[in-house]
């Protein structure tokens, strides 16, 4: 079909579209998609009078022809994520610049916390998809079971799009801000079957799914990593403010008492300066490895959880 000539039907409309935004990010066509395809259903509704074609024609002028349309998108997505990019950290031109640089970085930070807060989503949603599935499989014998299976996929849709959020807040990957395009052209029942057998709704399942692995890992990562360094840089500290009595006992290891209590019985004196800078090294080196994964999970949420645009 020839880019410029205007569209008779929503979905030739739909397609040309699809195919301006070729190389775009899959969530942007994702979103244009659905953008577009509800306005114009929206027109149509309010011109019940007039054919696909005349209220195409009509608004080609207002809302643009989808090459038109494509461009904007892509214009805009420029301009948003620019302005909700969080302001980027000074480049350090030194290794060690880079290295103790990661503290002015905000991604680090929001990663760190979405490791944390992974082991709590992660149970969510395999709890979710588990009983979602064996309740809705087990009743698909009596009269409830398939539509408890058709609302559980829809639930499992609207879960992906929340997790995208979270996901494009914290780790600075763009996801989807529309909910799928679904051709509301098509019948329910068509509509349907597409639920089923899309590809896209069964990588969520698996994504769901993996989160709980995932968020054991991350969360014990991060509480591991985070409290040996805490722990690192604020025993030297509690000796050396007198908070912890300390002692020598007869093998030159270092004796700590808080309130009567031996705290620790394991650190030789001399080694109490390497073991705060051991700590402190440790903690920027937590924020590497926290910053690193949010990303690398980024693009895992990325692949299981938007809908490749497809080009025929």
């Amino acid at each position: 079909m020839n880019r410029n000539t205007l569209p008779t039907t929503i979905p030739e409309y739909l397609e040309q579209l699809r195919r301006s935004l070729a190389g775009a990010d899959p969530a942007l066509v994702q979103d244009a998609l659905y953008d577009a395809e509800e306005y114009l259903r929206s027109e149509l509704a309010e011109q019940a009078g007039r054919s696909e074609a005349e209220v195409i024609a009509a608004v080609a002028s207002s809302y643009g022809a989808p090459d038109e349309v494509a461009d904007i998108y892509r214009d805009t997505e420029v301009k948003v994520q620019t302005a909700l990019r969080p302001p980027a950290p000074p480049k350090r031109k030194s290794a060690l610049g880079r290295f103790f640089g990661v503290f002015a970085d905000p991604r680090a930070y929001a990663s760190l916390f979405y490791m944390a807060l992974a082991l709590a989503t992660g149970i969510f949603y395999f709890v979710w998809v588990v009983t979602g599935l064996s309740v809705s499989l087990g009743l698909s014998v009596t009269i409830i079971g398939i539509p408890l299976l058709i609302l559980f996929f829809g639930s499992v849709r609207v879960l992906s799009l929340v997790e995208g959020r979270i996901v494009e807040v914290m780790l600075g990957e763009r996801m989807p801000r529309r909910p799928l395009y679904t051709a509301r052209g098509r019948t329910l029942m068509q509509r349907i079957g597409d639920m089923f057998t899309d590809v896209r709704t069964w990588s969520t399942i698996l994504y769901m799914l993996l989160m709980l692995p995932l968020g054991i890992a991350y969360f014990t990562l991060v509480v591991t990593l985070v409290a040996t360094s805490l722990a690192s840089i604020a025993t030297p500290l509690l000796v050396w403010t007198g908070v912890a009595d300390a002692g020598i006992d007869v093998n030159g290891w270092q004796l700590l008492y808080i309130d009567g209590d031996t705290v620790s019985t394991s650190i030789p004196a001399l080694a109490l300066p390497l073991l705060l800078v051991g700590g402190v090294l440790l903690l920027f080196a937590t924020m590497h490895v926290a910053r690193g994964i949010g990303r690398l999970h980024g693009l895992l949420a990325k692949h299981l959880l938007v809908k490749t645009a497809q080009y025929t």
